[in-house]
């Protein structure tokens, strides 16, 4: 089963794990997995954070022995583009002046994640500063489409595009004012959800 984890949506992985059908840690690890296999030629995963991941999802799967009330998204793996903040981790803008800029908070809607269940296990690529529809920067370079490496992974939020479709991630964190997860979307052939403007909140600390 473990080989076929990093195939299953968020909501599946979120009833296996409350079921107690799959640990939190065995998801993760198979998310985790898959990065190592494909992002070296995707580049759609501009950081890993594998320890912070696996120590949430010890925790997430003691909850669920426990007894614990669940989240909707209880111990599922999720990534976050880096224009947005997650504490500890850099919120470069995909840019090189911005490249050790450490966010001391989550921003918003990490923490709203985060009190859902979810775990964060890794940072996503977008242009400088999200204002281009394909995902390129001096930073962290290209990313690539999944299913036509030579063809645009899309814009801004090309690294979640490129992330989810190809299986290293079940769920991710974008942001769009001109159809920068929807161009992505579009792209990568996965679905995304654009809020209204003032539907959730927008911020960082810097």
């Amino acid at each position: 089963m473990a080989e076929d984890l990093w195939k299953r949506t968020a909501n599946d992985l979120a009833q296996m794990i409350a079921a107690g059908e799959v640990s939190s840690l065995e998801v993760v690890n198979a998310h985790l997995d898959r990065i190592g296999e494909v992002n070296g030629w995707l580049n759609a995963v501009t950081r890993v954070l594998a320890n912070e991941a696996r120590t949430a999802a010890i925790e997430a799967d003691a909850a669920v022995a426990a007894g614990d009330e669940l989240g909707p998204l209880h111990g599922v793996p999720c990534t976050v583009k880096e224009n947005v903040d997650v504490s500890g981790t850099a919120t470069t803008q995909g840019l090189p002046a911005f490249a050790e800029l450490i966010a001391p908070t989550d921003a918003p809607l990490v923490e709203r994640l985060r009190g859902a269940g979810a775990i964060p296990i890794g940072r996503t690529n977008l242009p400088e500063l999200g204002l281009r529809v394909s995902t390129d920067n001096p930073l962290h370079g290209l990313t690539r489409n999944p299913w036509h490496p030579d063809r645009t992974a899309g814009g801004s939020s090309g690294g979640e595009g490129s992330a989810i479709a190809s299986g290293m991630s079940p769920l991710g964190l974008g942001n769009d004012i001109g159809g920068s997860v929807r161009n992505p979307a579009f792209c990568c052939g996965i679905t995304s959800i654009k809020p209204t403007h003032g539907r959730l909140p927008t911020y960082s600390v810097f």
